[in-house]
């Protein structure tokens, strides 16, 4: 997601958390919670079940807490709200210096140098790569200005962070994706899919793969948030360039700017690339100019008949932004930083079940789940207190961007997980377009 001011609030998944009443109404359904402990003893009782015996589990690489490495001189180039937002969250990281700033329209320093007061302010990229003490770059333009900077930032040597979707069309994707792949082992390209770098959807995901769920049938995301995506400007030139979204020609739509989260995510956990997409859209609320729909529904059809169902709407806010992946045993709710899970009544006892922590919301007596919940709680923190102490998924994106360049290695939302999940992204957002169904090609995914 990029610049993502639109004249109401801000359109991503950081700010979505309603602690108190949401976990209250999902602790009375039933909801149990799912802990990096709790999946570990999920995987060891599935085993025991089966008769088998599971070797010692894997850490995940990465996601133990560890002293900061040293600074790696930072660079954003894009200072919409996205840009903004990446500058704020560099400033809380203890080894992510911004030495430089980006943005071709002058007035955009104005409310960016709060975050970065001491960052030189530079109109052209070219020379923010030029600078020899940078030495990575974000990139959160416009998506369709992502191919010439990202493939320029390469080139010269830098470590790129790229938001997602990588580009606002297939050929540019692919492109930024042969790039990133041919380049040495130890300059990192890392695609802004924020789930991927977040230790709270790696705990969700040992759920699916260990069966705890039993055998996935179906799965959705939705993003409501009312709001215009419009812009304005008392210059039309500027106008024009800031409502980017709103039109075909530059924009890969709600399906592209929003919808690539969830999509990833389904395409994550279920391990497998789809074959096609089904979209349908209009324009329902927002009767100007625009002819990028602001209400969409779009299907992903993957191998064996599995599903997920992505919807989002402009035009009013119920609900909000949330996936459910659902099986045979139970379903995975997930909101942002928090999880529940809800199991069928005929549903095998796994064992791990007596280890859930039980918290009490209101006059329910449930369980909420936060990132980091062990060491919060090991902090003597309570768990009403947990949400404000959860660190935003861009925050964890960030930082494992800087770990991966310290450490020099991959990351989780490689080249590769970012070209297959924006091709999906741009099929369904053209699927929208289309109001039908539309197949992919598999060599789409590959470069």
């Amino acid at each position: 997601m990029n610049d993502a001011s639109t004249g109401g609030p801000d359109l991503n998944r950081r700010g979505f958390v309603k602690a108190g009443s949401v976990a209250a109404f999902f602790a009375a359904m039933g909801g149990v919670p799912l802990t990096a402990q709790e999946a570990e003893k999920a995987a060891a009782a599935q085993a025991a079940a089966e008769g088998k015996v599971l070797p010692p589990p894997k850490a995940d690489p990465g996601y133990k807490e560890k002293p900061p490495g040293p600074p790696v001189k930072c660079a954003v180039i894009g200072l919409g709200s996205q840009g903004r937002d990446i500058l704020a969250t560099l400033a809380k990281l203890p080894n992510a210096p911004v030495v430089a700033m980006c943005d071709h329209y002058k007035q955009a320093f104005r409310r960016a140098a709060e975050a970065a007061p001491q960052a030189k302010q530079v109109q052209d990229y070219r020379e923010v790569l030029a600078h020899a003490d940078v030495q990575a770059v974000i990139i959160a333009t416009p998506t369709h200005q992502h191919r010439e900077i990202a493939l320029a930032a390469m080139q010269a040597g830098k470590h790129v962070y790229l938001e997602a979707p990588l580009a606002h069309t297939v050929e540019d994707a692919k492109a930024i994706a042969a790039a990133a792949k041919a380049l040495p082992a130890k300059q990192v390209f890392q695609a802004g899919l924020q789930w991927r770098e977040n230790p709270q959807h790696h705990h969700v995901l040992k759920f699916i793969r260990t069966g705890a769920t039993g055998r996935l049938a179906t799965s959705r995301g939705q993003s409501n948030r009312k709001q215009s995506w419009r812009r304005s400007s008392p210059n039309g030139d500027r106008e024009k360039a800031l409502n980017w979204r709103l039109y075909r020609q530059t924009s890969p739509g709600l399906a592209g700017e929003v919808g690539i989260h969830s999509l990833d995510l389904a395409r994550w956990y279920h391990d497998k690339l789809p074959v096609a997409v089904h979209g349908l859209g209009g324009v329902m609320q927002w009767g100007d100019d625009r002819d990028v729909a602001d209400t969409i529904t779009v299907v992903a059809e993957f191998p064996g008949g599995y599903r997920h169902t992505f919807s989002a709407t402009l035009a009013n806010s119920f609900e909000g932004e949330h996936d459910v992946f659902a099986g045979s045993d139970a379903a995975v709710l997930i909101r942002d930083n928090k999880a529940w899970m809800f199991k069928e009544t005929d549903a095998p006892l796994l064992g791990w079940e007596v280890y859930a922590r039980k918290d009490d919301f209101l006059n329910d007596s449930g369980i909420a789940l936060v990132a980091n919940a062990t060491k919060i709680l090991a902090q003597g923190k309570k768990p009403a207190e947990a949400a404000s102490q959860t660190e935003a998924p861009l925050q964890y994106a960030l930082g494992r961007f800087v770990e991966n360049i310290n450490d020099g290695t991959r990351p989780v939302a490689d080249w590769r997980a970012g070209l297959e999940s924006t091709v999906l992204a741009l099929r369904a957002n053209e699927a929208v377009i289309q109001g039908g169904r539309i197949a992919i090609d598999p060599a789409d995914f590959t470069v």
